[in-house]
């Protein structure tokens, strides 16, 4: 496996089929998917895992970190995560952050994300505001 740019067509069906089923596919973009970048693993040829991340300054979001379920637990989003981190030091960013649905919190705590603050709602679901201090 091996993490690739991708394109904002290229992630959109992961994002749908894992984050939103049950919405229009157009729901799952978010503003800024033209100025982001967009990054993902295939198997066999399918995108199986995607992330988006949007630049401010030296601080970057993550947006959109989805893997099929029928994929997780394979190691692809850890793949996807530790990529994340070197390609954002290479480009100098400070701060990386992201809201965590609740349920995903110790799959980020495991690469030295914390929780900021309290949980909040985001569609009836439940989410974490996490953060990372990138260091050198």
């Amino acid at each position: 496996m091996q993490v690739e740019a991708l394109t904002v067509e290229e992630v959109l069906p992961v994002r749908h089929k894992v984050l939103w089923p049950n919405e229009p596919v157009a729901f799952c973009r978010v503003p800024g998917d033209d100025a982001g970048e967009h990054f993902g693993v295939r198997q066999n040829g399918e995108v199986i895992c995607v992330a988006s991340v949007f630049f401010d300054g030296n601080t970057a979001r993550l947006r959109k970190f989805a893997t099929r379920a029928e994929c997780q637990g394979q190691g692809a989003g850890s793949l996807v995560l530790e990529f994340l981190i070197a390609h954002l030091r290479e480009r100098g960013v400070r701060v990386f952050w992201f809201d965590a649905r609740a349920s995903a919190i110790a799959f980020y705590q495991r690469f030295g994300f914390t929780v900021d603050g309290e949980q909040f709602y985001k569609h009836g679901v439940a989410y974490y505001r996490m953060s990372w201090i990138l260091q050198g």
